[in-house]
């Protein structure tokens, strides 16, 4: 073989190696097998789906449009190492998108609101509070049910979850808490970004938990632990934890994650329960002046009623094989009227959603566009994005 010849041969077998060698990106794609547009609904893509050492100069990227997602990196155990990035594509009707996993700087990933926010609030005895940029909502903490038992001022005695009617897309938690505490004003009042003018109570409000055994309701307290999960443009999620309660003689373990994501009206309630195989998660009926409305098949109980000067949308709702049955529970105490969604446990753990829609806000203008809503909600959780990593 001639020395021209030779050369050839090595440039073709290096050439060959190094295409061999090369490494090629991770291609992530999500399917939609629904009959309508999807988006605001959020893909979480693991670190170790990803195999690699370092989420933080991750990147994904829509092959057909050549841009980049807004993504969200979590530390879900809070160990200081992030475990998962979450994204929210947009996908046609029985359509599919890839997305490839590229290498970036931090200056290239697109930059976006953290309109999804969440805090413990001890300014304020100690609320947890949590909102995106539809909805806020709020939880009790252990020093307002000190305060309820001694007789204390700022008491509260509750596990029902607080809704908090905001009518912009921005955050209003901090807003609003400065102006109760430190001017003269009150979030009680809407001076243009809303106000809280939902009563809670002892009630389940908009998706507190009970547990039924015969004719009675049996309630937890407020939550007694906490921990912030994430805060970011498209997802807040936090732990709570509350003491062991007594259910007529059965002993109540709870503890939840929940998460809320852009776009959503309804919170994800991810609880952990011990000691019972169903639970009951609530709307509270207020002054009963509403209608209450059921589709078991699709599993939702939802609670439509006059409010203040507006109308008011609140509901439950569970994947199929979560969502048992509904009840209108309605007797004379105060603030124990509610619509119960009986929902199944399985090995401990029951997922469902809950949360609201106000006429206001401007997004449901009446009872059939919330049970719209309601029904696309539903067909979503039950068919969720096919997701694959090659």
């Amino acid at each position: 073989m001639n020395t021209a010849k030779k050369i050839s041969y090595l440039l073709i077998v290096n050439l060959l190696f190094s295409c061999s060698q090369e490494k090629k990106n991770t291609i992530i794609t999500v399917r939609n097998t629904l009959d309508f547009q999807r988006n605001f609904e959020t893909v979480e893509i693991k670190k170790t789906s990803l195999k690699v050492d370092d989420l933080s100069s991750v990147g994904i990227k829509n092959i057909k449009t050549n841009k980049l997602q807004v993504t969200q990196l979590v530390d879900n155990d809070g160990d200081g190492s992030m475990d998962e990035v979450l994204f929210q594509p947009t996908i046609n009707a029985h359509s599919e998108a890839n997305f490839e996993v590229v290498s970036i700087k931090k200056a290239e990933q697109p930059q976006a609101e953290n309109l999804c926010y969440s805090r413990f609030v001890p300014e304020r005895t100690d609320d947890y509070t949590w909102e995106n940029d539809r909805v806020a909502f709020r939880v009790f903490g252990p020093n307002a049910q000190y305060r309820a038992e001694n007789g204390l001022p700022q008491p509260t005695l509750s596990s029902g979850v607080d809704a908090w009617l905001k009518k912009v897309k921005h955050p209003i938690i901090n807003n609003w808490y400065k102006k109760e505490i430190e001017t003269d004003g009150t979030y009680h009042e809407d001076t243009g970004e809303g106000l809280d003018n939902f009563h809670v109570g002892v009630s389940r409000g908009v998706g507190g938990i009970a547990v039924k055994v015969d004719s009675t309701y049996f309630l937890s307290k407020n939550f007694k632990k906490w921990r912030t999960i994430t805060i970011g443009p498209i997802r807040t999620s936090f732990y709570l934890e509350y003491e062991s309660w007594d259910a007529n003689g059965k002993t109540i373990k709870e503890s939840k994650i929940v998460n809320l994501d852009l776009g959503n009206n309804l919170s994800k309630f991810s609880t952990k329960i011990e000691g019972v195989n169903t639970i009951a998660a609530g709307l509270t009926l207020h002054e009963k002046d509403g209608k209450v409305t059921a589709d078991v098949q699709n599993g939702w109980v939802s609670y439509w009623q006059p409010h203040g000067n507006s109308e008011l949308g609140s509901a439950i709702v569970a994947d199929k094989n979560t969502f048992k049955t509904f009840e209108k529970y309605d007797i004379e105490t105060k603030d124990l009227s509610n619509a119960y969604a009986h929902l199944n446990v399985t090995n401990t753990k029951v997922v469902y959603y809950a949360g609201f829609g106000w006429k206001v806000r401007g997004k449901f203008n009446s009872r059939k566009e919330w049970e719209n809503y309601l029904n696309t909600f539903s067909k979503k959780i039950n068919n969720p994005f096919e997701v694959v990593i090659k």
